[in-house]
């Protein structure tokens, strides 16, 4: 579906906005400190939102660029599947960002003592795996790869992609929720931290403006056989994803810079302290070793 030329204008802002951001991030956390296993994940959401935000503002380019130009299709189709790649991988990694925190809630000795050094990051990596594998053959076998799409496998295809979405965002509910009620309720409340309010409203904007892309794209299309049912709800919701992708950089300053006034303070200090996993202490931020036991410190070393 071609978006006009107004939304197509709006997102380019929106995108401005959001890839100074993501790559923010990803210089900081990628040469700039000590990764810890969280951070790691965080390191691979602002990869994927980068991603997604590039190629969408490509997409939207080569859809201006049709209104002097004609384009081929091969073009946007391409576009389309690599996309899609970012967008379930952005998903699969921030179900396991709070997966993974409430197992260390619910399972703290394991979590801190016996967990593998490298779990984040092989999990990632084979997050990404998949997310290659799903859409590659999507766009095989459903057209936008080939001239020559297989109807059958193509559903099939659909199913098993809609599947795992929704199987991803019942995880990060069902997770989420354990998480909002150990902070808040219960006699053994988990005190709150810095790295808790960031996952919450990273979690809570992408239900709100994440997860209806995926809706759109992965369900009614499915049902209905066509990009082009609502195209008024395919503008609006692709505009909540691209907001979703440029929301997390935002969510991290935030975060980081709430009641901090004082001058002087830099980006690295600030996510820093968005991604702080200990209560608050006066001047101190101690990220590297993400506040475990000495004995299980060296697991992660």
């Amino acid at each position: 579906t071609d978006l006009p030329v107004w939304g197509c204008a709006s997102l380019v802002f929106i995108t401005l906005v959001g890839l100074p951001g993501n790559a923010a991030v990803l210089w900081i956390l990628g040469f700039r400190m000590r990764r810890n296993p969280f951070t790691v994940y965080i390191l691979n959401l602002a990869g994927a939102d980068f991603l997604f935000l590039s190629l969408q503002i490509v997409y939207s380019l080569v859809n201006l660029g049709s209104v002097f130009h004609s384009v081929s299709m091969s073009i946007s189709n391409v576009l389309t599947t690599v996309w899609t790649f970012a967008y379930i991988a952005g998903l699969s990694i921030l179900s396991t960002i709070s997966t993974e925190r409430c197992l260390s809630i619910l399972c703290p000795i394991w979590y801190r003592c016996r967990r593998p050094r490298y779990t984040s990051a092989v999990i990632c990596a084979l997050l990404w795996a998949l997310s290659l594998v799903l859409s590659i053959l999507e766009g095989k076998y459903c057209g936008f790869l080939s001239r020559d799409p297989h109807y059958h496998w193509c559903r099939v295809l659909d199913l098993i992609t809609a599947t795992w979405l929704i199987f991803l965002c019942v995880l990060l509910s069902g997770s989420s929720l354990t998480l909002l009620t150990r902070l808040l309720c219960g006699s053994q409340r988990v005190p709150l931290t810095r790295l808790y309010v960031t996952i919450m409203l990273t979690v809570l904007v992408f239900l709100l403006c994440g997860l209806p892309f995926g809706m759109y794209w992965f369900l009614l299309i499915w049902v209905y056989h066509g990009v082009d049912v609502f195209p008024f709800l395919h503008l609006f919701t692709t505009v909540l994803s691209w907001v979703n992708s440029s929301a997390n950089p935002i969510i991290y300053f935030f975060v980081g810079s709430f009641r901090r006034r004082q001058r002087g303070r830099t980006l690295k200090l600030v996510l820093q302290r968005a991604l702080q996993d200990s209560p608050e202490a006066e001047g101190k931020v101690d990220l590297s070793s993400n506040q475990l036991p000495s004995p299980c410190l060296a697991a992660f070393r």
